[in-house]
């Protein structure tokens, strides 16, 4: 399934969703070099990004550590006490789980992170406000890079990234706007498919991810499942009801299943009689 937009209006210009798709954007195309050099990319993730062993021992990765994993093929090249001395030694590990948030591994990672930000992010973003949304996003960035760190403490693979981050965009908005139509490419079909379905069989399908495919796929289920328990904690409260339920929009999908002030019949009937898109 591929998502093209939601129909669910915004009253505010999404201005930290603009930015991180900005910073992601000129990070990877400049300082990453991942456009051009992959031998700069992996030592520029190498020195920036989160890697679950760095955090499991608090120092950054040792010259053999990096020799073991990238020219020995150990994937779990952890070494818990006498090392080499590190390559980066002046990394501070834990600042890596927020830096990797703004890091990609490759054109079609960062392409398709910002699509799903922007499809969801600047209605978040809409509902939380821009202070709010920001500590949001950066907070589920982390617990996604601790999630993975759980499952696999002993990598010594740098975690890159943002669909952590989203992921918990994802689950509030599940949360907040069930309901909303996202107009969705499946098998070259068009087809409007409300957020709960859409986002929920996303959610299922992380479970399914190979072994070998390099998803961080845990990285996404908590990410999902922070977004999804902040959404419901903040659900109907002043914190997560900035605009919200908008009399004068009819087309604001609230948290009820209805838009705007009143629930509707069929949650596309709108839609339906104001865009003549073919399905």
């Amino acid at each position: 399934m591929l998502p093209l937009k939601d129909e669910n209006p915004t009253s505010t210009t999404p201005f930290v969703t603009f930015a991180i798709i900005a910073a992601c954007a000129l990070i990877f195309f400049g300082p990453q070099g991942g456009a051009s050099d992959p031998n700069d990319a992996l030592n520029f993730n190498l020195e920036y990004a989160a890697i679950p062993c760095e955090l499991f021992t608090g120092e950054a990765l040792s010259a053999d550590e990096i020799e073991n994993t990238f020219n020995g093929g150990d994937p779990a090249a952890c070494q818990d006490g006498e090392a080499s001395p590190a390559r980066f030694p002046d990394k501070n590990p834990f600042l890596g789980a927020v830096t990797s948030i703004f890091l990609h591994g490759s054109i079609m990672h960062l392409l398709g992170n910002m699509w799903s930000l922007w499809i969801f992010g600047n209605n978040i973003e809409d509902r939380l406000g821009h202070v709010k949304y920001t500590v949001f996003y950066l907070v589920g960035g982390v617990v996604a890079t601790v999630a993975h760190y759980l499952v696999q403490p002993s990598s010594t693979i740098p975690v890159v990234g943002a669909s952590g981050a989203i992921a918990a965009i994802m689950g509030a908005y599940l949360v907040w706007f069930p309901n909303a139509p996202i107009r969705t490419i499946v098998f070259f079909f068009l087809r409007d498919i409300t957020a709960k379905w859409f986002l929920g069989v996303w959610f299922v399908l992380q479970f399914f991810t190979g072994a070998n495919s390099g998803v961080a796929w845990m990285a996404h289920v908590g990410g999902f499942v922070f977004g999804v328990v902040i959404g419901l904690m903040v659900r109907g409260t002043e914190f997560g009801s900035r605009n919200v339920n908008r009399s004068d929009d009819p087309m604001s999908w609230d948290s009820t299943g209805g838009a705007g002030h009143g629930p509707l019949p069929h949650p596309f009937e709108t839609r339906r009689n104001q865009d003549t898109l073919g399905y």
